[in-house]
């Protein structure tokens, strides 16, 4: 189904269809994006938050170029981290800026992108959260009021078989805001029992932090049993969450977790980092019961999840069949294109 949108432009990151680069902000700006008729993209090139002064310039250029009382969706990452490009712009355009996660909160970020993040959304026509965390966490650090919430969707897929429960997954970005080292020091708390785990997710956005979990795994003796896959799409990401029994989130800042509810849309159960929107992609059955396990952030609470998990079959047995019933509530990418939408018309009226 197609939304019509008042939407004269859409300013993305460059890399939103490179498949060696995959992440949930991309992907959840291309399936809305899908959805929304009569979208011109703009892609903007550079190294979002901090693009070189070419990538300023080109992006400058590009809103210029539009005319005034145009209605424009900016990914938060391109747009928040620039307020030079974009506060000059405000006052003909109608800026709407999507947020996935506020730039300070990644882990190792510079502490000055609060301030400019806080410039970009105070001149915006309108500010959009993807999770209820996320516009709580824009509301308290920015002084900002009702932000608007549209959360993801997924994908509809088939159902997980499940298996011995020993085969792990883990998807995300290898960088320390995913928190895969944290993973590598729970499963070597593990180690004593039988599973496998993949990691699965692009290895450029943070190479000493690759650098840093290979390390681990060679220091704990798990390099034999934990594979680092790289970025997987299509076919091959759908392989790896088929054979999966356990989806692992040890991120320790996330706005909402869509690998949630990728897992989720398979029904495969969740343990993850009790942090930002997880819980919140998580979410609860029709009698009430969560079907995943969620622990503090750390290699300990990592650990003791695992240790759960692999050593009761009964507590296996109860969230599998949790996040099969969990399945089932899963919206589809229909629902947040239209919520995007009645926005971006509320801010063209």
């Amino acid at each position: 189904m197609i939304v019509s949108a008042p939407v004269v432009a859409a300013v993305l990151p460059a890399d939103v269809d490179d498949p060696r680069r995959p992440s949930g902000g991309n992907v959840y700006d291309r399936r809305v994006l899908a959805r929304l008729g009569g979208v011109h993209e703009i892609a903007a090139g550079g190294s979002w938050p901090h693009p070189s002064a070419a990538d300023r310039a080109a992006l400058a250029a590009a809103l210029a170029a539009l005319p005034d009382g145009a209605v424009v969706l900016l990914d938060g990452l391109v747009a928040c981290g620039v307020p030079e490009v974009v506060v000059p712009e405000a006052g003909r355009l109608r800026p709407v800026v999507l947020v996935h996660l506020p730039l300070a909160d990644e882990a190792g970020a510079d502490p000055a992108l609060a301030g400019r993040e806080r410039a970009v959304l105070h001149a915006a026509a309108a500010v959009v959260a993807t999770s209820t965390w996320s516009a709580r966490r824009l509301e308290s650090l920015h002084g900002l009021r009702e932000v608007p919430v549209v959360t993801p969707g997924a994908d509809p897929a088939p159902l997980a078989p499940g298996s011995d429960g020993t085969s792990l997954l883990c998807v995300g970005s290898v960088t320390p805001t995913k928190g895969q080292d944290l993973l590598v020091g729970a499963l070597a708390r593990v180690a004593s029992r039988p599973w496998s785990c993949r990691l699965v997710g692009p290895l450029g956005r943070a190479p000493a932090h690759v650098d840093l979990v290979r390390r681990a795994l060679d220091r704990h003796g798990l390099a034999d049993r934990v594979r680092l896959d790289g970025p997987l799409a299509g076919a091959a990401l759908a392989e790896a969450y088929a054979v999966a029994d356990l989806l692992v989130l040890p991120s320790r800042a996330e706005a909402f977790g869509m690998v949630v509810l990728e897992a989720l849309a398979r029904g495969v159960p969740v343990l993850a980092s009790d942090v930002g929107g997880v819980r919140e992609a998580l979410g609860t059955t029709g009698s009430g019961e969560v079907p995943g396990l969620l622990v503090a952030p750390d290699a300990r609470g990592l650990a003791d999840g695992l240790q759960a998990w692999l050593d009761d079959p009964s507590l296996r047995a109860r969230l599998r069949r949790a996040a099969r019933e969990r399945r089932a509530t899963v919206p589809g990418w229909e629902v947040p294109s239209a919520a995007l939408a009645a926005i971006l018309e509320g801010v063209r009226s």
